[in-house]
């Protein structure tokens, strides 16, 4: 495929990408045959902020492709097959790390802010989705004041994490946010199993501006080294409805608030 650099590709139109985000941001480039096959070999690669954006892309690409008699049959059938499972090719099966935020205490943020406070949610929900795809992670669902996404590497999950305090450093909301890595159960609506419900409460034992992880996930790190980042191991807490108790293990670096209270168990 012919490279496209970057001043040639600042030079091209809104038109010739098949994606452009609310940010601005443009992706899959469509301006000649060759990108446009790669864009048709790449498109389960970007990640959509939203089914109608990824429905526009979708389309916007096959006319594309027509236009340069190009038959994406399989293209077309990978998302047929897609559409029908309800499963992203790329979400991460088999060992994964999970992420689950929450903005603590939010109904108080609805009280005070009123008209204001969907606005405040969106600006959460994207610097969230911004700092999880920048880590390579997978959203896998988004729903009032949570967002759990998935990683197949564990240091990712948590760099992530880091970059999400760091960028609502001054936000009004803020946001506790639990780690843990198993191999949970890939279903056509997600991810089930005891993984799920330990990442869940993870996150309800942790406190607005905090990160906690499990000994999972620290084990699953271990050998990777992450800029300015520490583990401080807060102790051993029986966490609700769990079978087992968890040494539970919090974030520490630049940038972020290193004081809180006991983990709410």
């Amino acid at each position: 495929m012919a490279t496209l650099d970057a001043k040639k590709r600042a030079s091209l139109p809104d038109r010739d990408f098949a994606y452009v985000d609310s940010k601005g941001n443009r992706r899959l480039p469509i301006n000649d045959e060759a990108h446009v096959r790669n864009a048709l070999s790449r498109f389960n690669q970007v990640r959509f902020e939203s089914e109608e954006a990824r429905e526009k892309a979708f389309r916007k690409l096959l006319t594309a492709a027509s236009s340069y008699g190009i038959a994406p049959v399989g293209f077309v059938t990978r998302q047929l097959r897609q559409a029908r499972s309800g499963v992203k090719p790329d979400m991460p099966s088999g060992p994964v790390t999970l992420l689950l935020t929450d903005i603590e205490g939010s109904t108080r943020l609805v009280h005070s802010l009123g008209d204001q406070y969907p606005a405040l949610l969106e600006e959460v929900r994207s610097a969230i989705r911004r700092e999880v795809g920048r880590g390579g992670g997978y959203e896998v669902d988004c729903r009032a004041d949570e967002f759990f996404a998935a990683f197949a590497d564990a240091a990712d999950a948590v760099q992530a994490a880091v970059e999400i305090q760091r960028s609502l450093a001054s936000s009004p909301a803020k946001v506790r946010i639990g780690l843990h890595s198993g191999s949970p159960a890939l279903t056509d609506t997600g991810y089930v199993g005891l993984p799920v419900h330990v990442t869940a409460r993870v996150c309800n034992a942790g406190h607005g501006g905090q990160i906690l992880i499990t000994v999972a996930t620290r084990d699953e790190m271990a050998g990777s080294l992450l800029p300015e980042v520490d583990l401080e191991s807060l102790g051993v807490y029986h966490l609700h409805e769990l079978p087992e108790a968890e040494e539970l293990f919090q974030v520490t670096g630049r940038g972020l608030i290193s004081s809180f209270p006991a983990p709410r168990v």
